[in-house]
């Protein structure tokens, strides 16, 4: 009987395992408030170069968020930071018609999303990385966002 019951806990573990993910942090924003010198920058390593990847900004806000989209900056280094790619881009927190909370709800009326940054991505090296977020709004100060991260994994790792 203990084996059945230390099997099952094994491939319950097992299969909660993220083998695709090669790097994902997150960093709380203060007082739920994004400032526009806040630049939040995620340091990572990339061990083979010949793979493709899928890099994703992860970002929390809350119901209270005052605008539909939000725009944000981001640049990728490579080790001499060099820049790799940069870009802005919208994201639609909420439906601009409807108003209703685009995301996952994690806990009530907190909102979590994944945006696909880059699709099928290849370093040029294995080595050291940067991805740098910058909140690009009209304002100084941006409420109601929780967090800002990053997530890198191998592209075929979601089938």
């Amino acid at each position: 009987m203990n084996k059945i019951i230390w099997l099952f806990a094994a491939v319950v573990l097992l299969s909660g395992c993220d083998s695709g993910r090669v790097y994902e942090d997150n960093i709380d924003l203060q007082d739920r408030i994004w400032s526009t010198p806040d630049i939040k920058t995620f340091d990572f390593h990339i061990a083979h170069s010949g793979l493709h990847y899928n890099l994703y900004l992860n970002l929390r806000n809350t119901s209270e968020y005052p605008h539909y989209n939000i725009y944000i900056r981001y640049s990728l280094k490579d080790s001499l930071r060099k820049d790799l790619k940069s870009d802005l881009i919208n994201i639609n927190l909420f439906d601009p018609k409807t108003g209703f909370p685009n995301g996952k709800s994690s806990a009530g009326d907190i909102f979590e999303h994944q945006q696909l940054i880059l699709d099928k991505f290849t370093f040029p090296d294995s080595g050291k990385y940067a991805m740098s977020f910058q909140q690009y709004m009209r304002y100084d100060s941006l409420p109601e966002i929780i967090s800002v991260g990053l997530r890198v994994e191998k592209a075929d790792s979601k089938n």
